[in-house]
């Protein structure tokens, strides 16, 4: 644990470049346990970048601790590349922009070229910015879809996706010899823009992100004749112009825009959540419709990278997962491609571990493989970029993950809910011109290959007791790993941080050929099952359950059993 008083001292002399940070640690003075919670442990830089509150501290996201990770990085890549460079971005959250001009002082400052958007921009955008102009790394200032008081930075590695642990783990121990205070170079941003070190990124990097958009169309010009009426909501954050730019290329003009959430504002006063997945982030929608219902509400989140979907069943708007409307795209690209007769030979659906098994039931029954890979899209873009090394690109034909994020095409490597928010569009477009809701395409799903019921437990703990909580919950577990789960056998057990998978029928051991990870699954009788993981991103432990069953209120009993159980093994 850091000294907390000695930090706490040096803090008030030094911290003197943003005055938000003086006036918070002059309030704070004599509180200790507001200071330790700030100075107990630096953020930890992993594949993720950093994440945290922003605020004065060692473990809080503010100007030093960016700039200490930026020297870092730049040590990184002065070591490792011949004259290396950056794409920068940054998303409506509170300082992002701030945070990110400042990024590229210190990157300038070291020789590093800098590419940066002119305003806030989707996180896919960094990764076609770092593809485009060929970056040894990007940098993007986002926390995705936490509530306000966060934000992040993330680092991408030259193929467009989140760095790799090995990358990540170098870069780190740079950025541990960095004193955050007298240790990083920095310039002024306006001169260094002036002497070409620093560059603005241009409109001509927006088209050509459309352009390769428009190519993962299906079924091109399916929604001019259906006529899909839209209510949209970027969550004040970057979808906005970009979202409603792409639907308007590919042929949906009636849209609505919910006009408390339309414009950037890192408070997200309306939705103190701006998650896709919560339903609160819908109500500004839903009241819109009380005048003239809407085929469709659409919500992407601050960062433009997940997606959520209500649709309407009776006159109702229902939200679905997801695993459902992941499920709802594979079969309808695999479906209309195949009926195109445009199905590539050897056809490749990816999805990580934790994304419904019904994917890869429907994946089968077209003919094409599945890939299961870790949570993390960054490993998704790691297939795909070993696809195009082998000039199998083409094989590619969705990615997707449980929490929201999809992927079809190449263009960048990680998740984008611009290409994700068409192709919703228009396979509901499509389905409207058949008469079909999107709503009853879902249960047509379920009727065709079977009641897969996926639920999502999420526990929050904060702070450093909190941490604690979560490394003893999943000690407990791997030392104490359950026989039984709502009554039924377990019947293997997965531990991706040792990579064994134990059978415990036979006592027979499988490797994992994945990388090493914090997350064990139990398999269950009849495909149903639970995994259990630490999230990366937030201080919370996920339980993520599968409940297979002949009807949905079978699997809805199922999880319900399952879900008590869980949380009585775990000791919530």
């Amino acid at each position: 644990m850091n000294d907390i008083n000695t930090l706490y001292s040096l803090w008030s002399e030094k911290a003197v470049a943003d005055a938000d940070l003086i006036e918070e640690l002059n309030g704070i003075r004599g509180n200790e346990d507001e200071i330790l919670d700030r100075f107990y442990k630096n953020l930890e830089f992993g594949t993720g970048g950093l994440r945290g509150v922003i605020g004065a501290g060692t473990n809080r996201m503010n100007i030093y601790t960016v700039n200490q990770a930026t020297q870092g990085l730049a040590d990184y890549l002065n070591s490792a590349f011949q004259s290396p460079s950056v794409a920068i971005a940054y998303d409506s959250r509170i300082k992002s922009d701030f945070f990110a001009k400042s990024a590229a002082c210190v990157l300038a400052a070291n020789g590093i070229k800098v590419y940066i958007y002119p305003e806030l921009v989707p996180t896919p955008m960094l990764s076609f910015a770092v593809r485009y102009f060929g970056c040894s790394s990007g940098i993007i200032l986002t926390a995705s879809h936490n509530p306000a008081k966060y934000n992040g930075y993330k680092c991408y590695d030259p193929n467009g996706y989140q760095m790799t642990d090995e990358a990540a783990a170098k870069t780190y121990d740079f950025i541990q010899k960095v004193d955050m205070f007298d240790g990083v170079k920095t310039m002024d941003f306006d001169k260094g823009v002036e002497n070409g070190i620093i560059e603005y990124i241009g409109r001509e990097v927006f088209e050509s992100f459309y352009t390769e958009v428009l190519k993962a169309r299906v079924n091109p010009g399916i929604c001019e004749k259906a006529n899909l009426s839209v209510i949209y909501s970027p969550l004040n954050g970057t979808g906005n112009k970009h979202v409603r730019e792409i639907l308007k290329r590919n042929g949906i003009s009636n849209v609505r825009v919910v006009k408390e959430q339309e414009l950037p504002d890192g408070n997200f006063p309306t939705c103190p959540f701006p998650n896709p997945e919560i339903e609160q982030v819908f109500e500004c929608a839903i009241k819109m419709t009380k005048d003239e219902k809407a085929d469709l509400l659409l919500a992407t989140d601050p960062d433009c990278d997940r997606v959520g979907i209500a649709v309407l069943d009776n006159g109702e708007y229902k939200l679905m997962t997801g695993n459902e409307t992941g499920i709802m795209l594979t079969e309808y690209i695999l479906s209309s491609l195949k009926e195109q007769g445009k199905l590539p030979a050897n056809p490749i659906v990816v999805k990580t571990i934790v994304t419904s098994r019904l994917v890869s039931v429907i994946a089968e029954n077209y003919g094409a493989e599945t890939a299961d890979l870790l949570t993390g899209f960054k490993y998704i873009g790691e297939l795909i970029t070993k696809l195009e090394k082998k000039n199998e690109t083409e094989r590619y034909v969705i990615g997707m993950e449980e929490s929201y994020g999809y992927l079809r095409g190449a263009h960048v490597r990680d998740k984008d809910a611009v290409v994700a928010s068409m192709l919703i569009c228009e396979m509901a477009a499509y389905y409207k011109a058949k008469g079909i809701s999107l709503y009853d395409q879902m249960q047509r799903i379920y009727k065709k290959y079977g009641m897969f019921l996926n639920t999502l437990l999420n526990f929050n703990f904060e702070g450093a007791a909190g941490m604690q909580k979560m490394s003893d919950m999943m000690t407990s577990l791997r030392n104490n790993p359950p026989k039984e789960i709502a009554g039924e056998k377990v019947l293997a057990v997965s531990d991706y941080k040792t990579s064994v998978c134990t059978d415990t029928q036979t006592g027979a051991v499988t490797e994992i050929k994945l990388p090493k990870s914090n997350v064990l699954s139990y398999k269950l009788p009849g495909d149903s099952g639970v995994i259990v993981r630490p999230s990366g991103t937030e201080p919370k432990i996920k339980i993520y359950i599968t409940a297979v069953a002949p009807d949905r209120a079978g699997a809805e009993e199922k999880t319900k059993l399952i879900s008590v159980d869980m949380e009585k093994i775990l000791g919530i």
